[in-house]
């Protein structure tokens, strides 16, 4: 038996999307900006990928979505394509406990001699709304919190968050919500959000398309030069394929979002009532009811063994059961996890980590497996 429980990493595309792949391999492999037949059908595959997108999210237009290669090039394209509007370095706030794809293109920025304010987090991982107020200052240009984080689960205060950014500054307001869609309802008309940034492999799409949701009249600088593609804010001849999975995995996503979001919700609580129960050694980290509804992250805490997560991972890969110690992103460093340690645990307890994360394919009989595996792991 094998169990795949790394669905924050990547998930398996959806059985639909590997037929619609197939076909459009087959019959729509024109380059969508060219003038003849065979472009103007992968043209109107590409706009229909755009405005399922734009459905998702309850966006104005599909004029809004700008296809990327994934999250982290819709991450990047919204800290730098907004900063190249300066001439000078001003100021940028982010939280501390953000994706390498933001906390590292701040960085270099800070290193160029931007201004940074990272928030600080509680003990669950959350921002409080008074520190990003009192952070906001005359040079603030942009904003970006994380939504859903994907180490330890915890969902921030978005609404709360872009309310006061749009309220007290002229900052523009960023966030990633790579790990929330498709799982949790995100209405971009109703939140005061300039700029969205998501992934679908994330949910049953396929890996090489991403999308960056730009609120209308928002000007952005091009990363990439070239043909003039999206509205020419990422050139290159786009990724057919990838797309139209985006495309059909947010219809597919927007059509069972609730009942899916409170099976995933319920699987989740499960799993942690029975971790609660039967693995006293593993300590729930993150916010226990604001979290992903697919995701549940422990510290390993046993009283007479050193066990990294990194071990448990490759523990129980053995045993045919897939998991993670953290952000697929930087889970192959043997570092301290940096989420982690913004929260207040120490530089030990932030090796501990372990992160599982179900998906449409997931049974309570597989929870209750894992359980029982971990316990044997943990008692040897």
């Amino acid at each position: 038996m094998q169990i795949y429980l790394d669905s924050c990493a990547t998930t398996a595309p959806h059985p639909e999307v590997v037929k619609l792949v197939q076909e459009i391999m087959k019959d729509n492999w024109g380059n969508p900006s060219s003038l003849h037949f065979w472009g103007e059908r992968s043209a109107m595959v590409l706009e229909k990928a755009r405005f399922s997108v734009a459905s998702l999210l309850n966006a104005d237009s599909g004029d809004n979505i700008i296809f990327t290669s994934g999250g982290t090039e819709a991450d990047n394209l919204a800290i730098f394509g907004t900063v190249y509007n300066y001439s000078q370095p001003q100021h940028i706030i982010i939280s501390s406990v953000e994706h390498s794809a933001i906390a590292s293109p701040v960085t270099m920025l800070e290193k160029q001699g931007w201004q940074v304010t990272r928030l600080p987090v509680n003990r669950e991982g959350r921002v409080n709304p008074d520190d990003l107020r009192k952070s906001l200052r005359d040079n603030t240009v942009l904003v970006s919190i994380i939504y859903g984080q994907s180490e330890v689960g915890t969902i921030q205060p978005i609404t709360e968050l872009a309310d006061i950014t749009k309220t007290h500054s002229k900052a523009l307001f960023h966030t990633d919500a790579v790990q929330i869609m498709g799982r949790y309802e995100v209405d971009v008309s109703a939140l005061k959000i300039d700029l969205l940034s998501l992934s679908g492999h994330k949910f049953y799409g396929m890996q090489g398309a991403g999308a960056l949701y730009t609120r209308e009249g928002i000007e952005l600088q091009p990363l990439i030069g070239g043909g003039g593609q999206e509205l020419g804010l990422r050139s290159g001849t786009q990724a057919l394929c990838a797309i139209a999975a985006l495309g059909l995995a947010s219809q597919l996503a927007q059509k069972d979002l609730e009942s899916e979001s409170l099976r995933l919700r319920e699987l989740r609580d499960y799993f942690i009532d029975l971790v609660e129960q039967e693995c006293p050694y593993l300590q729930l980290t993150g916010d226990r009811y604001y979290r992903l509804p697919h995701h549940a992250s422990f510290i390993i805490n046993h009283p007479h063994r050193e066990i990294t997560g990194r071990k448990m991972v490759r523990d129980l890969n053995l045993a045919s059961i897939g998991i993670s110690a953290g952000s697929a992103c930087s889970s192959g460093k043997s570092l301290p996890s940096p989420t982690l340690l913004a929260m207040g645990y120490s530089e030990t307890e932030a090796l501990r980590g372990i992160r599982i994360s179900c998906d449409r394919t997931t049974t309570k009989e597989d929870l209750e497996w894992v359980v029982m595996v971990i316990n044997q792991l943990m008692s040897r």
